[in-house]
C-alpha cells in the first residue's frame, strides 16, 4: 500500500523486509539490554560480597560464621585458628562477639570456637533446656560434632556457669575451664552476694512474664544499663542488642536466669573428685572480686582438686572488653598449659 506523504509517495515494507528490520531492531534492543543485565548481575554480587550478614559480621578473615545440628537444636557458633580447642562461651547480655577483641590473637595457636548459647543471637530459641547442665550438653555435642578433642573451656558470666557444668558432666572431654567474674549457684559464694545491689536484676528476671512484658521493645535502654559497666563502643552495643532482638530470645535469656535453683541443686549435688584443672578470675574493680577465694575453696570443697584465683586488675565484671590482653594471656598460659 502507498501512502503520500508531502507530495512524497513513500511505500509500505513489505512482509521480508518488515521481518528483517525487526531483527535489526531486535539485535538493537538485545545489547545494551544484555549489557545492562551483566552490570547489575555484577553489582549484586559485588553488593552481596561487601555486605555480611549479621551473624558474620566483624569476623574477619580468619574466621567463619557456622551453625551445627546437635542436641535437636541448631547451634551457632564462630571457627577459626589451628591447634589445640578453645571453646569461648559468653556472658549476658552478650553473644559470641564478646570475645571478638582476643579471637584473633588466641586464633594465632588455638582452634578457636565462640558459640551463641541456645537462644541467643543464631542460635534456636527453644521452649525449655535453659539450665546450665543442659547447655553443657548443647557445647559437648558441638565440640563432638566438630571432632574436637580435650577441649579448654572459657565462660564468663552465664558462660562460666555453663563451663563449671561441662567440667562436672563431661570431665574426661575437657583439659581446663576458665571461669570468669560470675559466682556459681549452690557453691560457696552464691548465697553471700545475693543481697548485694548489684544482683537485683537477677530477681527481676527471675519473675515469671514480667521481664518480657517490660523489657521487650525497649532492649537497647535495659542492655544499655548494664554496658554502662564496661568499655563498649556504640557498634558493640548495636551487636548485642540485636543478638535478643525477638521476643524469644529475650524469654531465653529470662529462662537460664530462672534456672538458677536448678543450677544450685545441681552443683551441690555435684561432689565427687574431679581433677579439671580449673581458673576463677574476676576483675578486681567488680562485685565479685571478694568472693574469688570463697568460691574456689567451695570448689575444693565439693570435689574440685586443681582450682586457681586470679584477679583481672583494671577490670569491672566486663573483663574481655575492659582488659582483653589480660584475659588472652590467662586463656594462653592455662590452655597452652594443659595441651599435653
Amino acid at each position: 500500500m502507498n501512502h503520500l506523504v508531502g507530495g512524497t509517495t513513500i511505500q509500505e515494507p513489505n512482509v521480508i523486509t518488515r521481518l528483517r528490520m525487526n531483527r535489526r531492531l531486535g539485535r538493537l534492543i538485545f545489547f545494551p539490554v544484555s549489557v545492562l543485565l551483566v552490570w547489575v548481575t555484577s553489582f549484586s554480587q559485588a553488593q552481596a560480597q561487601g555486605h555480611q550478614s549479621p551473624l558474620a559480621a566483624g569476623l574477619g578473615k580468619e574466621f567463619a560464621s557456622e551453625t551445627a545440628r546437635v542436641n535437636g537444636i541448631t547451634l551457632h557458633y564462630v571457627r577459626g585458628g589451628k591447634g589445640p580447642a578453645v571453646i569461648l562461651i559468653h556472658g549476658f547480655p552478650q553473644d559470641w562477639f564478646e570475645y571478638h577483641a582476643i579471637r584473633p590473637r588466641l586464633a594465632k595457636q588455638f582452634t578457636v570456637i565462640a558459640v551463641d548459647l541456645r537462644g541467643v543471637g543464631g542460635s534456636t530459641a527453644t521452649p525449655g533446656g535453659f539450665n546450665a547442665a543442659s547447655m553443657a550438653a548443647d557445647v559437648q555435642q558441638l565440640a563432638a560434632a566438630l571432632q574436637l578433642e580435650r577441649v579448654y573451656i572459657v565462660g564468663h558470666d552465664l558462660g562460666g556457669m555453663v563451663a563449671y557444668a561441662f567440667v562436672r558432666c563431661y570431665p574426661q572431654a575437657t583439659r581446663g575451664a576458665m571461669i570468669l567474674d560470675v559466682p556459681l549457684p549452690g557453691i560457696e559464694g552464691w548465697d553471700q552476694i545475693q543481697g548485694h545491689p548489684a544482683m537485683w536484676h537477677v530477681r527481676f528476671m527471675q519473675v515469671p512474664g514480667l521481664p518480657e512484658k517490660l523489657v521487650t521493645g525497649r532492649q537497647a535502654d535495659y542492655f544499655g544499663y548494664f554496658f554502662n559497666f564496661g568499655k563498649f563502643t556504640p557498634s558493640d552495643v548495636a551487636h548485642f542488642v540485636n543478638a535478643y532482638a525477638t521476643p524469644a530470645q529475650l524469654h531465653a535469656v529470662f529462662e537460664m536466669y530462672r534456672a538458677f535453683p536448678a543450677n544450685a541443686q545441681f552443683n551441690a549435688a555435684q561432689r565427687q573428685p574431679n581433677d579439671v584443672p580449673l581458673l576463677v578470675a574476676a576483675g578486681d574493680g567488680s562485685p565479685f572480686a571478694q568472693l574469688v577465694p570463697n568460691i574456689a575453696e567451695g570448689l575444693r570443697a565439693n570435689g574440685c582438686a586443681h582450682v586457681e584465683t586470679a584477679l583481672i586488675h583494671g577490670a569491672m565484671h566486663y573483663v574481655v572488653e575492659d582488659q582483653p590482653e589480660p584475659v588472652a594471656d590467662l586463656i594462653e598460659r592455662y590452655a597452652s598449659l594443659h595441651s599435653q
